[in-house]
């Protein structure tokens, strides 16, 4: 009886658990390059019939974040039209080729072991259709998550996804550290020496160690795309395509019987027609989820989560990987901060106080780097500059564009949003090299205080965006969200509040 009151508990979580795994993929697909970019490019540098230079190895490290663009501007659709369900199964069918073909991108066409610039076209394919499955995972996963959660906690259960995120970069983090063992520092030491005249540790790093690490990605993606299989629709999905009664079972069995009939109540109020036009309820709901998602690039987090480990040699670190590995756990202990505070601090001010302290950390970095003798003041600011995103930008912002958009725009807005983001990740992780290498005379450090002293400016400004316009959801529902954006009284987000007293 009392589960026919209250819902089942066990249920709500096994399904969340299955589809934060999305979140999981995502991060171990997005970090698994900053183990295996070396030996990739050291790969790449022996092809004979083309110069792999920094830009083509820049480009290389983030081609899957073009087919991250692109999954996440056909997540709207798909997301609409199959459902949130199929879409999910989609992202890990492609995740799952990607993993496979990054790993032998020699398959049927190419010599084993033979860098050839034909070769080159050919991974950066894979890797992009891995991308095109992070891009659907990264809108579609939290949209799922806060559609069949109840309101009250929402936040938390989205912010898992985050949480699944980090997890998946620890993960990784650990997988190529496992992978490489003792062959990472030789191949630091002896890179641009060639194949044959480095020694066998760094050969084998260059030949196998990251074909493993793409590899290793098959296991969990093949996981996902079966275990979604198993999970049901969102029920403000069933609705909008007309299965009420298969959207209703859902929600009593989450909400217990008569909130589930209430919640029901709920969403057919608000969706009378499947989609509506992405500008029906005004420019300034889709500027802000845009400007969410921009901001959360913008403050250059992913440029240190690819590139970890190649900082911390260049501070001097004897074993960068550990240190990285070690700043996953900071990561994801920041995380759980979010996590078990979204609900009673709510989502402003985590994200106000978490731009303070990356802006904190980057300002600390800018100042430090290089300098001898501050090398552990670098790497502390380093870890209050992430700590910091982890319990703000990090979760708060997919759980902001989960739920600020009205149920009949929210597969269009999201997949908007989630475009813009994954746009200036490609920006930010393109061009964090070549600026961080900027020199103005000689051998100075322009390019190091320079990147980071910008990164913490737009983190200044990230703060001032989210106290002026972003709207406080803790605690209302996503119907809700019609009644806030459709307020005639609008000038400033912050008086939005008004609608709800």
């Amino acid at each position: 009886m009392k589960q026919q009151e209250t819902g089942s508990s066990a249920y709500l979580i096994s399904i969340v658990m299955v589809a934060v795994l999305g979140g999981l993929l995502f991060g171990y697909d997005t970090a698994v390059i900053s183990g295996a970019e070396k030996g990739l490019q050291a790969f790449f540098k022996e092809a004979g019939d083309f110069n792999y230079t920094d830009g083509w190895h820049g480009f290389t490290s983030s081609s899957a974040l073009i087919g991250c663009i692109i999954g996440s501007a056909l997540s709207g659709f798909l997301a609409t039209n199959l459902g949130r369900k199929k879409s999910l199964i989609i992202a890990g069918l492609l995740f799952f080729i990607s993993a496979l073909g990054s790993m032998e991108p020699e398959f049927m066409f190419f010599e084993h072991g033979t860098p050839t610039y034909s070769l080159l076209i050919m991974f950066n394919f894979y890797r992009v259709i891995g991308g095109i499955g992070v891009g659907l995972a990264s809108a579609i996963c939290p949209m799922y998550i806060s559609e069949v959660a109840p309101s009250s906690i929402r936040g938390m259960l989205v912010s898992w996804n985050q949480f699944a995120i980090i997890f998946g970069q620890l993960v990784v983090y650990f997988v190529n550290f496992f992978i490489l063992g003792d062959h990472i520092q030789p191949l630091v030491e002896e890179m641009g020496k060639g194949i044959a005249a480095i020694n066998p540790a760094a050969q084998w790093t260059v030949t196998t160690g990251w074909r493993y690490m793409f590899g290793s990605e098959a296991v969990p993606a093949g996981l996902f795309a079966l275990l979604i299989c198993f999970v049901p629709e969102t029920p403000r999905y069933l609705v909008s395509v007309g299965q009420d009664d298969k959207a209703l079972r859902i929600l009593q069995k989450i909400n217990g019987e008569e909130r589930g009939a209430y919640v029901l109540q709920r969403i057919k109020e608000t969706i009378t027609i499947k989609i509506e036009p992405i500008m029906t309820y005004g420019a300034m709901c889709i500027f802000v989820g845009i400007m969410l998602s921009v901001f959360q690039q913008a403050v250059g987090i992913n440029a240190v989560l690819y590139y970890a480990p190649r900082i911390f040699g260049d501070m001097g670190m004897d074993n960068p990987m550990m240190i990285t590995v070690f700043m996953g756990f900071i990561n994801i202990l920041f995380t759980m901060v979010a996590i078990f505070t979204v609900e009673r601090l709510g989502r402003k001010p985590l994200l106000i106080w978490g731009s303070l302290g990356m802006a904190l950390g980057a300002f600390g970095v800018a100042v430090t780097f290089g300098k001898a003798g501050l090398e552990i003041v670098t790497a502390v600011s380093i870890m209050v500059y992430s700590a910091s995103f982890m319990f703000s930008w990090g979760p708060i912002c997919w759980v902001l564009i989960a739920e600020i958009f009205p149920n009949t725009i929210r597969g269009q807005a999201v997949a908007v949003a989630v475009a813009f983001q994954w746009i200036f990740n490609f920006i930010v992780s393109s061009t964090f090299v070549p600026m961080f290498n900027m020199h103005l005379t000689e051998g100075d450090d322009f390019g190091h205080w320079f990147t980071y002293g910008l990164y913490g400016c737009i983190c200044v400004i990230a703060a001032v965006f989210v106290w002026r316009l972003v709207p406080e959801t803790k605690g209302k529902t996503l119907e809700d969200m019609s009644k806030l954006w459709k307020w005639k009284g609008y000038d400033a987000v912050n008086r939005l509040e008004k609608v709800f007293e």
